[in-house]
């Protein structure tokens, strides 16, 4: 890939783990089952690009631009989206394992997540407002100081956060997982 920009291309069944890619931009490109693991993404930019089955862990983002992408069936472990871009910031995740990764400080308003596994993600200071948490697994996922307005949380399971220590106004929860937003209190509930 040393080409400057890449555009309405298909990427398919490509090893790239462990390469640096950089100075390149992504222009309504698809990803499809390429091995991403550990390369170095700084300072690129993904625009209007899709991921299909593909795998990212432990991948730098460093300053990557990442604008309107949807990641489905991929691997996102150990991501530190953090690190990223946050000009136009914007993702959405289906079928996809993103445990151990961190969206600190991230805008996510909006953000879709659908059949995921987000086990041990740190959202700490993050913009959540009116995201949807759709049939996730959200177990020991850290959620402080963030603004969980109208996020829709109902179908998915082992979420915990303190109601104040965040903004929940709206925030749409399950009745089974009260005990979880309660913790703190030391409650017995029956």
């Amino acid at each position: 890939m040393d080409t400057a920009l890449q555009q309405n291309k298909t990427f398919d069944s490509i090893d790239y783990s462990e390469q640096r890619i950089s100075e390149n931009e992504f222009i309504n490109c698809e990803f499809i089952n390429c091995n991403f693991s550990k390369s170095d993404f700084s300072s690129i930019d993904f625009l209007d690009c899709t991921f299909k089955n593909c795998n990212l862990s432990l991948a730098t983002l460093r300053n990557t631009g990442l604008k309107n992408i949807t990641f489905t069936g991929c691997k996102l472990m150990g991501l530190d989206f953090s690190a990223s871009n946050s000009f136009l910031f914007s993702m959405h995740f289906n079928d996809c394992l993103l445990d151990y990764s961190t969206f600190i400080y991230k805008k996510l308003k909006k953000t879709n997540f659908v059949d995921c596994s987000l086990k041990d993600v740190d959202f700490s200071n993050t913009d959540l407002g009116y995201a949807v948490f759709k049939n996730c697994d959200l177990s020991h996922a850290t959620f402080m100081d963030c603004i969980l307005e109208k996020t829709d949380f109902r179908s998915s399971r082992n979420y915990a956060f303190d109601p104040s220590e965040n903004k929940i106004k709206k925030t749409k929860v399950s009745q089974a997982a009260l005990a979880g937003l309660l913790e703190k209190f030391d409650l017995d509930i029956e």
